[in-house]
């Protein structure tokens, strides 16, 4: 009889060994097949275990890494992280998807979302850590493009807003320079005009920024074979070092660049070139030391340029109008038609950034794509706004209705937008645009629209702060999924602290549980 219930013992004990033994080797075949790194380690920051995912992430085989520091992948510089992240997990804590880089065996950096986790003794005693680490190198790259070109779609624009209204040559070709000169890096820039001499000898200088005009009291530049191709509109001239270019140098008197020339070692010349062929003249770059523009910088510029000539086409444009109102008293049709004129033609520009941008996010995932066409889409309603209004002062109502109009039918009550009667200028209203059309879209997305039942009440109201009047909106959602406070600061939050820099400018974000608050201030001096 006890040896019957011994061998029972042993049948059911030698069972559950192999249910144990056959979880366990599950649970190592998955750590092993997965493509995050997972990495076992002492409290003394020792590795002890180490799955290929791991090996495919930062190069070390485990017989290479085990046994060494976890400091082997850390960075000098983040070392400290290592300190605060051992601290927590003796306490028990866990710490959830922490962004950070560390080096891989080749020494190159690469960035990664590390959750560590405490191990744990039968007592409950922390006596180690599982770290589980993602590479997220690619996400990383894909936002710094992403910001990158947000950062020069808001430039273009920029450029694009502030010539488009301007029908002053010479405030437009100053501006284009010095944006130019401060865009591509130069020490100087300059625009000089398409105008010669009987000998077809000279150009005129008709803006410079950067440099002093006396630095031209030697003369204009004459028609040698480095300015010749730009004024003939045979495309840009970028040149790492102009001196050691074939065509430079082989013009009397001088045989290159005479006694007190500006320092020229870098080199970006670009045509301004009018919609019916004709060269209107030239932007021109330069830098003493060589090296300093890039293939960027030459696309920056020629977008730069074909703003600039739409522009110059468009005062010329005025001018002529300006001669028939003379000439036939119809001064508001020629007006109104010119408003029309210069709408049509930013929209095409805006067209033309969107191209050029769909083209540098072939390789970015389609949530971004969507972004950018949605952020465009802003500026674009904001513009037809502002065009309205002949780009004087527009109605706070009006810019909050149209941003919102897009996340809600008329019949939709999710928005309940209360505030007085308030005109700001066409700056701020381009700001404020963006703002709400960022927030909507956040909401839309994460917040209290994402759902059939969540509303956003959008109010303002003006106060006078020392002789100064500003602008308060506060933007409130409730009904909406429960919110939590980022771990880092998100593209979105970027773009509104970005939108809102400037004196007497600023946003605040409470991220409460029950839906965001974000309270946002314009100085409307």
């Amino acid at each position: 009889m006890a040896a019957e219930v011994a061998t029972g013992m042993d049948g059911e004990e030698g069972s559950g060994r192999r249910r144990a033994l056959s979880a366990a080797d599950r649970l190592a075949a998955i750590i092993e097949s997965s493509d995050d790194a997972i990495i076992g380690k002492t409290l003394d920051g020792i590795i002890t275990d180490w799955n290929a995912g791991a090996e495919r992430i930062f190069g070390y085989s485990p017989n290479e890494i085990v046994g060494a520091s976890i400091l082997t992948l850390i960075p000098e510089d983040r070392r400290s992280e290592e300190d605060e992240i051992i601290a927590r997990l003796k306490t028990g804590e866990r710490v959830e998807h922490f962004e950070t880089l560390r080096r891989r065996k080749d020494g190159s950096l690469i960035h990664i979302s590390l959750t560590v986790s405490p191990i744990k003794a039968a007592d409950g005693q922390v006596i180690g850590a599982s770290k589980i680490a993602r590479d997220i190198t690619a996400r990383k790259q894909t936002e710094t493009l992403l910001a990158q070109q947000s950062e020069r779609l808001q430039t273009l624009y920029r450029v694009a807003s502030e010539i488009s209204r301007d029908l002053d040559l010479d405030r437009i070709v100053q501006a284009v320079t010095d944006i130019g000169t401060e865009l591509s890096g130069a020490k100087f820039g300059a625009f000089f005009y398409n105008v010669t001499n009987d000998a077809g000898e000279s150009y005129q200088l008709y803006t410079l920024s950067g440099a002093a005009r006396e630095a031209f009291n030697f003369g204009i530049p004459r028609n040698t074979a480095v300015f010749a191709p730009t004024f003939a509109g045979e495309g840009v001239i970028r040149s790492d070092d102009i001196r050691n270019d074939p065509r430079y140098g082989h013009s009397a008197p001088h045989y290159g660049m005479p006694a007190g020339h500006l320092p020229v070692v870098s080199y970006l010349a670009v045509p301004v070139t009018s919609v019916s062929g004709e060269v209107l003249g030239g932007l021109f770059f330069a830098h003493d030391e060589p090296g300093k523009f890039t293939v960027d910088t030459e696309n920056l510029v020629s977008a730069i340029a074909a703003q600039t000539a739409v522009a110059m086409d468009n005062a010329r444009l005025h001018k002529a109008a300006q001669q028939e109102i003379e000439q036939r008293k119809r001064a508001e049709e020629a007006n109104e038609l010119l408003l029309h004129e210069l709408k049509h033609r930013v929209k095409n520009t805006l067209a033309t950034i969107q191209a050029v941008a769909m083209q540098t996010f072939r390789q970015a995932p389609g949530a971004e794509k969507e972004a950018f066409n949605a952020r465009l889409f802003a500026l674009s309603e904001a513009h037809d706004l502002l065009t309205q209004r002949d780009w004087e002062a527009v109605n706070v109502t009006h810019i909050v209705q149209r941003a919102v109009s897009p996340f809600a039918a008329e019949a939709d009550r999710r928005f309940e937008i209360t505030g007085r009667d308030v005109e700001i200028s066409a700056e701020r209203a381009l700001q404020l645009a963006m703002v709400l059309h960022e927030l909507a879209t956040n909401a839309a997305k994460y917040g209290a629209l994402s759902n059939l039942t969540g509303t956003v009440k959008i109010a303002w109201e003006l106060y006078v702060e020392g002789n100064i009047e500003f602008l308060k909106i506060r933007w409130l959602e409730t009904g909406g999924p429960k919110v939590a406070s980022p771990d880092r600061k998100g593209f979105g939050s970027r773009m509104i602290s970005r939108a809102l820099r400037g004196e007497g400018c600023g946003a605040e974000f409470d991220f409460r549980p029950e839906g965001l608050c974000v309270r946002l201030r314009f100085s409307l001096t």
